[in-house]
């Protein structure tokens, strides 16, 4: 099959829930959990005789994110009907955008990682537009039929399209992860995936190599999940190409991935714009955002992670990559900029070590959040401090570590002096030490002697071993090797 004969072609639409507290049109509430139809007002359920009042909160979080991505807000946008049947829409049309967005153009850079080499690229956005979200049709235990739960109706949300840009299952994985970040960095959405906050449809076809024509796409509806994104565009890719391959023609569709069989299936065939017979929404007047608006936004508006990231290249002396892994969230940033502003500039690097290491292997393992971790920026800094000014070694401080996140002591220094860990640095002491290990070990001065290294590192090893392991390693090494004439 001459797969690499093809390029495919791919354009997400993601759909991110925004952290309101009260719906886009009315002042139901948002909050996720509660039992079914508990949370749908009148407006919501398009009671006769109710009007939409539009929440000022939502076009805030809009504008926010417009100015994170560097797009045009647009100073008046039109909200639209867009009609169609399901039973989980009672107003048989959703309020959404069509011809006049909030929010268009603008763009997002990703870093893209293939084995050990890792490239960016830029994708281009089309559009950012306001709309509500429909309800939920719950299938699983109704025997047979079907349950309609209306809370999640008129909850608001952000449809951000991008243009067709990526050329890859991994640069679509990539773009999604970094829209995530993003929505989550200028605290407009809270992620959620599994409470379907964040979900994508991902628009893929095929092409030959060298066409510029586009060709048919089919939609994958309501990913959740990156690993879903990734597997539904393999496939979907994968089967295009081998149905072309063989003859067969691409129809524009709506289709489903199953994640049990690792596999897309056609819903129904792909509405077009018309279909859905936009028309201006009679009921609400044109959004008008002045400048001064977008003004008093952006003064609000965090330090954005591509900003702080060549911050902590050029301050802070970090490589590209420590850079961009403590930026990809806001949280761990913030974790960073407190442990750093305690342990000094000067020992950026080791902070930067410290979190990206040990604290998130400890993290992962358990399962947490930063803003779980045991250890604070405080604790971090005061452990980082001790290796730096000699008190304890690297090896050590990873014990220190372990006793601070299990509560063993309030801070770095208590756990040092409890536990006895102080690192022996007194040259007298330490020569004793090495004397008693050489005269014990005249096999490895010997082997040292007719030039083997390895010798050397035994030696070294025997006499960490003699401190348990306090010995301070620089000056063993210094010791050791003049006292053998190296």
């Amino acid at each position: 099959m001459g797969f690499a004969n093809w390029e495919i072609v791919i354009g997400l639409e993601t759909h991110a829930q925004l952290n309101t507290a009260s719906k886009i049109f009315s002042g139901a509430s948002t909050a996720f959990g509660a039992a079914p139809n508990t949370q749908a007002c009148a407006v919501d359920i398009a009671l006769p005789g109710v009007l939409p009042v539009l929440n000022r909160g939502a076009v805030e979080r809009a504008i926010r994110f417009g100015l994170a991505v560097g797009g045009k807000i647009a100073p008046r946008s039109i909200f639209a009907r867009k009609n169609y049947f399901y039973p989980d829409l009672p107003k048989g049309y959703q309020i959404s955008q069509f011809e006049l967005p909030v929010v268009s153009g603008g763009g997002l850079a990703i870093r893209v990682s293939s084995g050990d080499t890792a490239s960016e690229k830029y994708v281009h956005l089309t559009r950012a537009h306001l709309e509500e979200d429909a309800g939920k049709s719950l299938h699983e235990d109704f025997h047979g039929k079907s349950g309609i739960d209306l809370n999640r109706a008129g909850t608001p949300l952000l449809e951000i399209v991008s243009e067709p840009d990526m050329r890859s299952a991994e640069e679509a994985v990539a773009y999604a992860k970094a829209l995530h970040a993003l929505v989550r960095w200028i605290d407009i959405c809270d992620g959620n995936m599994q409470e379907g906050s964040f979900r994508c449809d991902a628009n893929v076809s095929v092409r030959r190599k060298g066409s510029d024509v586009l060709g048919t796409r089919r939609e994958i509806k309501n990913l959740n999940s990156f690993r879903f994104l990734q597997q539904a565009i393999d496939y979907e890719a994968r089967w295009q190409i081998e149905t072309l391959e063989d003859g067969g023609r691409i129809h524009q569709a709506t289709v489903l991935f199953d994640p049990a069989t690792g596999q897309t299936r056609a819903m129904r065939s792909k509405e077009e714009a018309h279909d859905y017979r936009y028309f201006p929404d009679p009921d609400l007047l044109p959004l008008e955002i002045p400048a001064a608006w977008i003004e008093k936004v952006k003064a609000g508006m965090p330090e954005l992670p591509e900003a702080m990231k060549a911050r902590f290249e050029r301050d802070c002396g970090l490589s590209a990559y420590d850079a961009g892994t403590l930026t990809a969230s806001r949280e761990t940033a913030a974790f960073f900029e407190k442990t750093l502003a305690l342990a000094g500039a000067a020992n950026a690097k080791a902070c930067a070590n410290w979190i990206m290491g040990e604290l998130a292997a400890r993290l992962n393992r358990e399962e947490k959040d930063i803003a779980e971790a045991p250890v604070n920026p405080s604790q971090l800094a005061g452990l980082v401090a001790r290796i730096a000014d000699g008190t304890i070694s690297g090896k050590i401080a990873k014990e220190v570590f372990d006793a601070l996140w299990n509560g063993q002591g309030k801070d770095a220094d208590s756990v040092i002096e409890a536990k006895g860990l102080r690192q022996i640095s007194d040259t007298g002491a330490l020569e004793k030490i090495i004397d008693e290990v050489l005269a014990a070990n005249p096999k490895s001065v010997e082997e040292f002697r007719a030039g083997k290294e390895k010798a050397f590192n035994a030696l070294v090893g025997q006499a960490m071993k003699a401190t348990r392991g306090k010995g301070n390693p620089q000056q063993v090494n210094e010791l050791l090797r003049k006292k053998l004439g190296a």
